[in-house]
């Protein structure tokens, strides 16, 4: 099935308190990676799997990511502005909703780095997600092969991809990446102001209409300074072997 997914939403709002001294001037979008900023990363990725529009939410130091962003053609840029008060990233999305359209549209960090296995996986991501019946297709990392993950997991997934919680005691073997495609209908009484996304994922999770896809390739929980160093140790060690 060919889903045309074109929109994105990319959360660029937060405060980045993991992430300081190098947001104390800076915005977390900002920080580089190998020389480009994170979102940088996230925005050129967006575009080789066929994204042509992004909607960009600021908040802390909104004037940078704006100035950083001006004239971007691919994908061309809207800005969410969130000055007056961080919404979470729920909030942040349901703000956003006149400007994304009134079809599926993807979310993705700003944070979230990946190295691509075969192909990109937005544009698989894409192509996977069922309109009939997902209100959200998320895209899941083994925790175990990922670069600077020490959680527990997030999810268990069924053989057809549909997603359950892995509870507040167990272990899940595969992590969110931060990086969904969302159908409006999951917004559909969605709380006004400041909430989590997560919320609306429970309420899928209970339709059974919350499905996920493993990505293809090696992704960086990219959360702190060391994070980020070791994310471009592993990266500069891939491109030299």
């Amino acid at each position: 099935m060919t889903n045309k997914v074109t929109t994105a939403m990319v959360l660029a709002a937060g405060l980045g308190t993991r992430m300081r001294p190098l947001t104390d001037r800076m915005p977390k979008p900002l920080v580089p990676l190998k020389g480009k900023p994170l979102i940088d990363h996230v925005l050129d990725r967006l575009a080789v799997g066929g994204i042509t529009r992004a909607v960009v939410n600021v908040h802390h130091f909104a004037d940078q990511i704006e100035a950083h962003l001006a004239g971007r053609k691919k994908p061309g840029i809207t800005i969410s502005d969130e000055r007056a008060a961080v919404l979470d990233t729920g909030g942040a999305v349901v703000k956003a909703l006149p400007l994304l359209g009134s079809g599926p549209f993807l979310i993705h960090n700003s944070d979230s780095i990946w190295v691509d296995g075969i192909g990109s996986n937005i544009a698989r991501l894409v192509r996977a997600f069922d309109p009939e019946h997902m209100d959200s297709l998320m895209l899941l990392a083994l925790g175990a092969t990922s670069i600077g993950y020490d959680g527990h997991g997030d999810f268990l997934m069924a053989p057809d991809g549909l997603l359950a919680r892995r509870g507040e005691r167990g272990e899940a073997p595969f992590a969110f990446t931060g990086v969904s495609i969302a159908h409006p209908r999951l917004f559909k009484d969605a709380p006004k102001g400041k909430f989590s996304l997560n919320l609306l994922w429970n309420r899928a999770i209970e339709r059974g209409r919350l499905y996920g896809m493993r990505l293809d390739g090696v992704w960086m929980h990219v959360g702190t300074p060391q994070a980020v160093d070791d994310a471009e140790s592993w990266m500069n060690r891939a491109v030299s072997a």
